[in-house]
């Protein structure tokens, strides 16, 4: 085993441990994996993809860990005998590749809730060391109360039967429990003013989720930052964004960009760079997080108190 591989396998055995299913992390790690060994056997994607057996978007596919499902076994396998890995790398891929196999919780969920695109990016998000938002309309899913999620659903999908309202519902508290377990990822939010003064549901489920904003960035894994409405310059971007990076120095940063049916998902390093700056660029334009729960505390006084 060579030395770039032995470090490169040193890494992976804190992912072999997690206590929770990271299954779309995983499959990253092992496509990662694999390219790596590919390199090393000296192959260029497609010269392996011909020895293999296997089309240039197959073997694309599983380098990316892009795919629903990971590799099969027989396929790594066959990559791995091409690539002359020795017996405890393939071992220690293989295990990789077991446990991402093992489905988190929001597979099961069916896929008129998830499809493939919202799919990862929960599971980018269950993995994530850091997850970084922005938030032009509405308070970011993470830190939403249900009673709010429940408006925001109502609000998107105003013809969908109660079952399902309450299903998407209970599915977008589930994904709120991420920022309060024990190994926690740092979440930093930065939310336009305009979402604050936005009504949905009713005064009242402004006030609760106003309320809940001020004791969750009392968090230390979570700041909450306010771009008020009189930054008439603020660097904004025009859509909400999502950043997410990972504690695996083998795994690029993703930029989740999400659409009103769909999503882009950028992994390239000049143009997640690009999102990062933007993002830093605003948390300089915005409030400071206690300037920020100053101005949420007087929005609730201000708008949404109970008199």
């Amino acid at each position: 085993m060579s030395a770039v591989s032995s470090h490169r396998l040193s890494r992976l055995e804190p992912y072999l441990d997690r206590p929770e299913p990271a299954p779309t992390l995983l499959k990253m790690l092992v496509g990662v994996q694999l390219a790596g060994f590919r390199e090393d056997a000296g192959y260029s994607q497609d010269q392996a993809a011909r020895e293999a057996g296997f089309s240039a978007a197959k073997l694309s596919r599983i380098e990316s860990g892009k795919s629903r499902r990971p590799p099969t076994e027989k396929d790594v396998r066959t990559l791995l005998t091409l690539y002359g890995t020795d017996a405890y790398e393939a071992a220690t891929l293989l295990k990789l590749l077991h446990r991402a196999g093992e489905p988190g919780w929001w597979q099961r969920y069916d896929k008129r809730l998830m499809p493939e695109w919202f799919d990862r990016l929960v599971g980018l998000q269950e993995a994530a060391e850091t997850i970084r938002t922005f938030e032009i309309q509405y308070v970011p899913g993470l830190l939403q109360t249900g009673a709010y999620a429940r408006a925001v659903v109502e609000r998107g999908l105003p013809n969908a039967p109660a079952s399902e309202v309450q299903r998407r519902v209970e599915l977008r508290e589930r994904r709120t429990r991420l920022v309060y377990r024990s190994a926690a990822p740092q979440v930093w939010a930065i939310i336009d003013e305009s979402v604050l003064l936005r009504v949905l549901g009713s005064s009242e489920v402004m006030r609760e989720q106003l309320e809940h904003l001020v004791r969750i960035s009392e968090r230390p894994n979570v700041t909450l930052q306010i771009v008020p409405l009189n930054v008439t310059n603020a660097s904004a971007p025009a859509i909400p964004v999502t950043y997410l990076r990972f504690s695996g120095a083998d795994l690029p940063d993703v930029v989740y960009l999400e659409h009103i049916k769909s999503a882009n998902f950028l992994e390239d390093r000049d143009e997640t760079e690009e999102y990062r700056v933007a993002l830093d660029r605003l948390a300089d334009e915005a409030l400071t997080p206690r300037e920020s729960v100053e101005l949420l505390r007087m929005t609730i006084e201000q708008r949404y108190s109970a008199r």
